[in-house]
């Protein structure tokens, strides 16, 4: 387990640990009142984070504590510090003055990220790498291609890492 990995496993477990403190429980306790399904160990382990818990059995685990998943998350504040990448962030307004024929697909996706983020305002989206790739992928085409593209409308406000170039071996 990678270093953030172990402290990412402590967060949640300080939180499941909490969770389970709050609700008047010991470790046996969880074991008795879960008819066995969740030993005594195992949640000992989770909440010491010497163990990663699945999502599977985060989700389950918070249905037995009967709190939303979300609360056996750590907020951002208890998150080990990640490492700091450079963000692709499109630019809207430029965005809006790119070939209509070849990106609306871009347009609607958009629109619908700020639906769901309810931020219509902005003259920015930040996007990550798994969205760049997804765009990529409706448009046939391979991510660093997609952002040549987006480079060529002037949407692209951060560039991405270039691939490395093969060394001349003559």
């Amino acid at each position: 387990m990678s270093r953030v990995s172990r402290e990412y496993a402590k967060a949640v477990g300080s939180r499941l640990r909490a969770i389970r403190i709050q609700q008047g429980l010991s470790l046996q306790g969880v074991e008795q009142k879960s008819r066995g399904r969740w030993k005594t160990a195992a949640v000992g382990s989770y909440e010491r984070g010497d163990r990663m818990i699945s999502v599977h059995q985060l989700s389950e685990l918070a249905g037995f504590y009967g709190v939303p998943v979300s609360a056996l998350l750590p907020n951002e504040d208890q998150m080990p510090p990640r490492e700091r990448r450079p963000r692709t962030v499109l630019n809207l307004e430029k965005l809006a003055q790119a070939p209509p024929d070849t990106s609306a697909l871009v347009r609607r996706w958009v629109a619908q990220i700020q639906r769901q983020r309810d931020d219509y305002a902005g003259h920015v989206l930040s996007i990550r790498d798994g969205d760049l790739r997804a765009l990529a992928l409706l448009h046939d085409t391979t991510p660093q291609e997609f952002a040549d593209r987006l480079r060529a409308w002037g949407v692209l406000e951060t560039s991405l890492p270039e691939p490395e170039e093969p060394e001349d071996l003559d």
